[in-house]
């Protein structure tokens, strides 16, 4: 099951923006929004269409995710995570109740 797929099973098939957060290869940590979670993430790592913060901290990793059905509420709350500290957003990572493999942070599962 793909990302999509997976978060849809959650909040049915009205899901439309994606507030998430993204940890860097300098283990910084970004915070956007988007309507396709799956594509920007790719953007990110490709460097082609990422955020220029990312440009040069590649690859970065998917580690936290939030559903918004309304494109005002993601940016609202994009906003509001932008606004912490790091320690905040860690903590919110953390307590996160979305947690499917693929929002890992698997760095210490590739160097098995």
């Amino acid at each position: 099951m793909n990302v999509i797929e997976y978060t849809k099973s959650l909040v049915g098939e009205t899901l439309n923006y994606f507030v998430y957060i993204v940890k860097c290869s300098d283990s910084t940590l970004y915070t956007g929004y988007t309507s396709n979670l799956e594509q920007r993430i790719k953007q990110h790592n490709s460097g082609s269409q990422g955020a220029k913060y990312t440009k040069t901290r590649r690859p970065v990793k998917l580690v936290f995710v939030e559903i918004y059905q309304s494109q005002r509420e993601a940016i609202r709350r994009e906003i509001a995570i932008k606004k912490r500290s790091r320690e905040e957003k860690l903590n919110l990572i953390k307590l996160s109740p979305i947690k499917p493999p693929i929002f890992y942070d698997t760095e210490k599962n590739h160097s098995k």
